[in-house]
């Protein structure tokens, strides 16, 4: 007689059957394509509490348990001053999904909240920091993020609307602060929808950004130019269904000869220097 699955067995299950298209097949194809993991990596994947970076923890797991290139993975969670509601719902969560999480106290939202412009953008620099100060106390040479499809194209869209430029989101990244250590986006191809649905299919409840500013977006008193771009590209896949895909296949493939300027490396270069 066969023994029933535990809770953990039919979410890891619904990854390699009913979402295998949609999530499996390209968080492997960006690991693939991108060259994101090799042999004797040890990855640090940095756990918000939210559904993409649970996801991708998970997705993480498994893929160590059956890739042909050994690779070790920590599961690291940064409470950078979370309720204590927040808190255990991340650990209730963790367990959950059996991801043998190490948790860390810093105190980012108590400064970050404390400043008078761009609390967001400080938030995030020093999120970061300390997330690759750990991983590399801890032995790592890499970490992960749960960046995904669409925060790829709406960070595009962003920088082009807002920001007067052209410029993208990488799968990979050097730190110019820690040498030796790497960023990397494992969810590059997986969409926000599909992560969603997956979630609910579960029964699974997750973070978000739980900081009194974000509070107040969510209670509609701030609107973030993210929203927005959400918005905008909601709108145009009405008419074309197939927009955000179009920008994501653009970024691969930009002519640079059909561009007046271009920056690389910091330096800015103009078309008149081959003309």
């Amino acid at each position: 007689m066969s023994r029933a699955l535990t809770d953990c067995q039919l979410i890891e299950r619904s990854i390699h059957k009913k979402y295998r298209k949609e999530l499996w097949t390209p968080f492997v194809g960006a690991v693939k394509r991108y060259a994101l993991i090799n042999e004797g990596d040890r990855i640090a994947v940095c756990i918000s509490g939210g559904k993409d970076s649970m996801l991708m923890a998970k997705l993480v797991q498994l893929l160590e348990r059956c890739s042909d290139v050994p690779f070790e993975a920590v599961y690291l969670v940064m409470d950078p001053g979370y309720s204590p509601a927040n808190r255990r719902r991340i650990e209730q969560n963790a367990a959950r999904l059996e991801l043998p999480v190490q948790i860390f106290e810093t105190d980012v939202f108590e400064v970050a909240n404390g400043a008078d412009k761009n609390p967001c953008y400080l938030c995030a620099r020093m999120r970061r920091g300390h997330l690759y100060s750990r991983a590399q106390a801890l032995g790592c040479n890499k970490i992960a993020l749960g960046h995904h499809f669409n925060d790829v194209i709406e960070t595009t869209v962003m920088a082009m609307l807002y920001g007067a430029q052209l410029q993208g989101m990488m799968p990979k990244l050097h730190s110019t602060n820690f040498p030796g250590m790497e960023l990397i986006r494992p969810l590059y191809r997986v969409h926000e929808d599909d992560i969603i649905a997956w979630s609910r299919y579960n029964g699974l409840e997750f973070l978000r950004c739980a900081c009194r500013f974000t509070e107040g977006i969510a209670s509609g008193h701030v609107t973030s130019k993210r929203d927005e771009v959400k918005q905008l590209l909601r709108a145009l896949k009405k008419d074309n269904p197939d927009v955000e895909k179009s920008v994501f296949n653009a970024i691969h493939a930009v002519s640079l000869d059909t561009f007046p300027g271009w920056k690389s490396g910091g330096v800015e270069h103009s078309f008149l220097e081959k003309y």
